[in-house]
């Protein structure tokens, strides 16, 4: 049986989508989600995607202000420091184990650990830029000095 993952499909033209999934694998062109709230279930295809984030709670919350670039460093950041920043601007500052540069996508882990994303599965197409390591600091002081 199939693990059933909450998650918030965020689209290319601003669209998002909040629902469960239990057919979403890296490079596949779609998985199904199903709509929180109600029985529809959609095909959503990939190359329409930003990314799929992979969340604690659909409904979130709204007043929390996330934390940008690189937080404290805890158990759960392994992997290589990771930087993405999205055509619509966003700045995603995490860690990975599983970029590579040939890849169409990658899952990220959040540097905020208190954010409600567990994960993040990036769309290449959907990025400006991707930096990793060192460059990943460069890319996270940008989102800082915008949050500020």
């Amino acid at each position: 049986m199939s693990e059933v993952n909450k998650v918030v499909a965020r689209f290319l033209d601003g669209t998002t989508l909040k629902g469960t999934t239990e057919d979403f694998f890296p490079n596949r062109p779609s998985f199904h989600l199903h709509s929180a709230g109600d029985t529809t279930t959609r095909e959503i295809t990939c190359a329409k995607l930003k990314a799929v984030y992979f969340v604690k709670d659909l409904a979130g919350d709204s007043t929390r202000k996330d934390t940008p670039g690189f937080v404290a460093v805890t158990a759960a950041n392994q992997g290589r420091r990771i930087a993405v920043q999205f055509k619509d601007g966003e700045i995603l500052c995490g860690h990975t184990m599983a970029y590579a540069p040939e890849r169409s996508g990658f899952f990220m882990a959040p540097a905020d650990e208190l954010g409600n994303n567990i994960r993040v599965y990036v769309l290449k197409h959907a990025a400006v830029k991707i930096a990793v390591g060192a460059h990943a600091d460069v890319l996270a002081s940008q989102a800082q000095a915008r949050a500020a």
